[in-house]
């Protein structure tokens, strides 16, 4: 066992995000900004935003309708949600107006904002479920102790989303997002998970608001979509949100680290706070019921999450260069541009290597920058329309036309997201 832990930390060390991310160029952190604050570079943007688009689509085909809330909220929100006595702590300070003498804070949480969307105008129980979803940022003051690379912030996004329904819309609701967060696991080959029910301390209930009536009635929903999905939890008692239980899924990685990332929860107690109501069959007023869900979690967990389980050889759909192209000498970077020009027109992101370098360099520091295909193009190459092609760890795949190159990116990634 102590030699399988000590292989175990070493593999660790070669998957570190920190190292990898660093390598690959896809974020960093700068002291003048401030810890603990990542700032996205230019191809870890691209991943990310393919991350984003990935799940939209998917949302899309769930009902989801789109938001933008701002970065900051008046401190009265948050004090009306609870979640200021409750995180007030954590929180960066509040910001005052000079003039007018009033409280802001950094948005800790995007829920209150979307009660105060559905709250905007009266709903009928025809309107429901409102699906509202946001890639909102949101901001925590984590002691400096606490940071680590991405998975531990002061800032960071979650792919958050709240579902506004009917009690007897909830377990429904709850099953969908269920089929959301295990197709993302479909599509990153996490296949080694467990899952977590999160209930209220079987006695101690001083940190919970809500009614005992509202948290059985959640508690159940939650219990009965996981049987009914054939989904095996296990039940924690004392780990659910102040505000409601939750189910949150613990991913195993590539070297058997768990990971918490998707999470569902049932929430009747916001609605009462922000007092949202819907007009029923009985044309009398009554509370929606809230399910909060983020299938990544957060977007920088979950990147530091997948660089560390893929070991920066990302799904080709997703990494930020699929194709390096490698002249083999300066004659033949024109032909290398031309390659590249093409591939954008059809969707296949490459870049050229023009350096006066060796081939055998060239081809050393891409398998390096884990790009997962190489094409050598030389006076042959070029003479023909053709590419010499290389894939990441699998060696040689001998000559093919640029046209049939560019029909197995687009299959190789098209098979790759069928499941979404």
């Amino acid at each position: 066992m102590l030699d399988e832990y000590l292989v175990m930390l070493e593999e660790a060390k070669k998957r570190d995000h920190r190292k990898i991310g660093k390598e690959m160029e896809l974020f960093m952190f700068s002291e003048r900004v401030g810890k603990g604050l990542p700032i996205w570079l230019p191809k870890g943007t691209d991943m990310r935003l393919r991350l984003e688009n990935f799940l939209k689509r998917i949302q899309a085909q769930y009902g989801y309708q789109q938001v933008i809330t701002p970065h900051i909220g008046h401190k009265q929100l948050y004090v009306t949600s609870g979640h200021y006595a409750k995180y007030g702590k954590d929180s960066f300070q509040p910001i005052h107006t000079p003039d007018e003498g009033e409280e802001y804070m950094l948005k800790p949480m995007n829920c209150p904002h979307h009660c105060e969307i559905y709250a905007r105008k009266p709903h009928s129980y025809k309107d429901l479920p409102i699906r509202l979803a946001e890639f909102g940022t949101v901001y925590r003051y984590e002691q400096s102790g606490e940071l680590h690379g991405l998975t531990r912030v002061r800032s960071f996004t979650q792919d958050d989303a709240h579902i506004f329904c009917r009690p007897d819309q909830v377990k429904g609701e709850f099953l969908r997002v269920m089929d959301i967060i295990l197709t993302v696991f479909r599509t990153f080959n996490f296949e080694n998970y467990d899952a977590q029910i999160s209930l209220r301390h079987k006695t101690d209930r001083a940190k919970y608001i809500g009614s005992d009536e509202n948290w059985e009635r959640a508690e159940r929903a939650i219990i009965e979509a996981c049987e009914e999905k054939g989904l095996k939890a296990r039940i924690e008692y004392g780990e659910a949100a102040f505000y409601g239980p939750k189910l949150d899924f613990m991913v195993k990685d590539a070297i058997g680290r768990s990971w918490q990332l998707g999470t569902i929860q049932v929430d009747y107690n916001l609605p009462e706070r922000f007092n949202l109501e819907y007009t029923g069959t009985d044309n009398e007023k009554h509370r929606p019921v809230m399910i909060h869900r983020a299938p990544f979690g957060s977007m920088e967990r979950f990147v530091a999450v997948l660089i560390e389980h893929t070991a920066g050889h990302f799904p080709l759909w997703l990494t930020p260069t699929q194709v390096a192209i490698l002249p083999i000498s300066e004659k033949f970077v024109g032909y290398a541009n031309q390659l590249k020009q093409e591939f954008y027109l059809n969707d296949v992101r490459a870049t050229v290597d023009d350096r006066s370098e060796k081939i055998g360099r060239k081809i050393r520091d891409a398998e390096i920058s884990h790009i997962p295909y190489l094409l050598i193009v030389g006076e042959k190459e070029t003479a023909e329309g053709t590419v010499s092609v290389r894939r990441q760890g699998q060696g040689d795949q001998g000559s093919m036309t640029k046209e049939d190159f560019i029909r197995k990116i687009q299959q190789e990634v098209a098979d790759m997201l069928k499941n979404a």
